[in-house]
């Protein structure tokens, strides 16, 4: 009986949701819409709530856009997918539906961050080098450092978009770079931002010092990559121990389906089964965290 209900209440809600956007839809004007279209992708003031700001602020640093736009669906998707996990495996499957959607999340944010700002940090060193250049040829810093990122490539190009846009509304270049470097929380684009308060504030040779500021980013580039290759067993190793107790899993399910059949059957064996992931997911994290120190 609690599946036929689960159903119709599933179906109901889509049903209103479609109408909803139907009706929404229909109401927009034809000026509104030209008007959306012209203001995509210029600089919005708009205020975030406090409860969204960290999740907006992880989203935007992992180039994934502002996510309140579109939470209310997947909090919908999440609370449906929750209910049919209940109908489908009891609490099993709502203790899994509740914890397993917001850490692969969390896991897929964290890692699409992490690989940006590497290919960002790598691409650096080239817009300063071109900035250099730039001025060595007669420019002012603004124009030239706006030039370099003209010339650069996604994804610091995209990142860097943020400083042109401030800089046009008004805000000087290095508070502008600030709050990049804010934003992203990264040595190198605060060490660049502190470079040009300190030539806006007291003037001094701006060639010379981001041509310094080249020789450390790539000096802790080098670096870097030899302390990933020196502790690269230590990596391999959490992975396989990470990995290893899923690997097993899906052996015995492949080999002796029925053992673990009877253990999801049996409510001593529910319980065995959901301490055995508890484990493994508290594991999983304190190895994640144990590689990123490294």
């Amino acid at each position: 009986m609690l599946k036929p209900l689960l159903l119709i209440v599933i179906c109901l809600a889509l049903l209103g949701l479609s109408l909803r956007l139907f009706y929404n839809s229909w109401r927009q004007s034809g000026t509104e819409r030209v008007l959306d279209r012209l203001n995509q992708g210029q600089p919005q003031m708009t205020v975030s709530a406090p409860y969204w700001a960290g999740l907006e602020r992880a989203f935007l640093r992992a180039g994934l856009g502002r996510p309140t736009e579109r939470i209310g669906v997947w909090l919908l998707l999440w609370a449906f997918a929750i209910l049919i996990g209940f109908a489908l495996a009891g609490w099993i499957g709502l203790l899994v539906l509740i914890v397993l959607p917001p850490l692969a999340l969390r896991v897929y944010v964290s890692w699409r961050y992490q690989r940006r700002l590497r290919r960002m940090i790598e691409q650096l060193p080239a817009l300063l080098d071109h900035t250099v250049r730039s001025l060595k040829s007669g420019r002012t810093l603004a124009d030239a450092v706006l030039g370099g990122i003209e010339a650069s490539e996604y994804p610091l190009k995209d990142a860097m978009a943020r400083v042109q846009r401030n800089v046009q509304l008004g805000v000087s270049l290095p508070d502008a770079v600030s709050d990049l470097a804010e934003l992203y929380e990264r040595d190198e684009f605060r060490l660049f931002a502190l470079g040009l308060k300190v030539n806006h504030r007291y003037g001094g040779n701006a060639s010379e010092l981001l041509e310094n500021l080249i020789k450390m980013i790539r000096e802790r580039d080098q670096a870097s990559r030899q302390l990933r290759a020196m502790t690269g067993e230590t990596r391999l190793t959490a992975w396989v121990l990470g990995l290893l107790p899923i690997i097993m899993a899906g052996y015995f399910l492949i080999a002796n389906p029925v053992y673990l059949v009877a253990m999801w059957h049996d409510p001593s064996g529910q319980r065995m089964l959901a301490t055995a992931f508890g484990m493994q997911v508290i594991g999983s994290l304190l190895l994640w965290r144990m590689l990123r120190s490294l």
